[in-house]
């Protein structure tokens, strides 16, 4: 399926994809707007620059897809499958990521905030200069994950796995509950220095 310009993709908004095999299909810059694509298969998908607000993409496969620059702000992605995914300076603010598996995903300088990551996984996940703010990171496997320069002010780190995650230079502030549960507390200190 190849749809390339503006006018072959303006109408997807509102959609019902759900299922749809879309493996490898270049949606560059479409507009999905409050689409469902549920359950579908957008493995290898071109989807840089796409408008995804508000979309259903839960149970979606979006393997190695390319999501740069995409938004995705307050989306459903639960449990969805974005192994290798390049959502890079992605917007996934407030977007439902509970249960996602985001390993190795190049999530840089993407915008996270008030995300419920709740079991999400994100191992080996590139999240450096990614906004994290009020995130709800509950349980969530952060193992091997590069956090430098991330900002995780306020965010739900209980219970989360960061065995030999990259925390340096990592801000916090003493809203941030830690993975023991307690609050931030380092006397004013903004950034973990690990």
């Amino acid at each position: 399926m190849l749809f390339n310009t503006k006018r072959d993709i303006h109408w997807l908004a509102g959609f019902d994809l759900s299922g749809a095999d879309l493996k490898g299909a270049i949606l560059r810059d479409a507009n999905l707007f409050s689409a469902n694509l549920s359950g579908a298969n957008l493995t290898k998908a071109n989807l840089i620059g796409a408008d995804l607000t508000k979309a259903n993409l839960s149970g979606a496969h979006l393997i190695d897809a390319f999501l740069r620059g995409a938004d995705l702000s307050n989306a459903d992605l639960k449990g969805a499958i974005l192994r290798d995914a390049n959502l890079f300076s992605a917007n996934l603010s407030g977007a439902n990521l509970r249960g996602a598996n985001l390993s190795d995903a190049n999530l840089t300088s993407a915008n996270l905030s008030d995300a419920n990551l709740e079991g999400a996984r994100l191992s080996d996940a590139d999240l450096r200069r990614t906004n994290l703010r009020r995130s709800n990171l509950f349980k969530a496997d952060l193992t091997s994950a590069f956090l430098r320069n991330a900002d995780l002010s306020g965010a739900n780190l209980s219970d989360a796995k960061l065995n030999s995650a990259d925390l340096s230079g990592t801000y916090l502030s003493e809203a941030t509950t830690m993975p023991n549960g307690k609050k931030w507390d380092n006397k004013g200190l903004k950034r973990f220095t690990g």
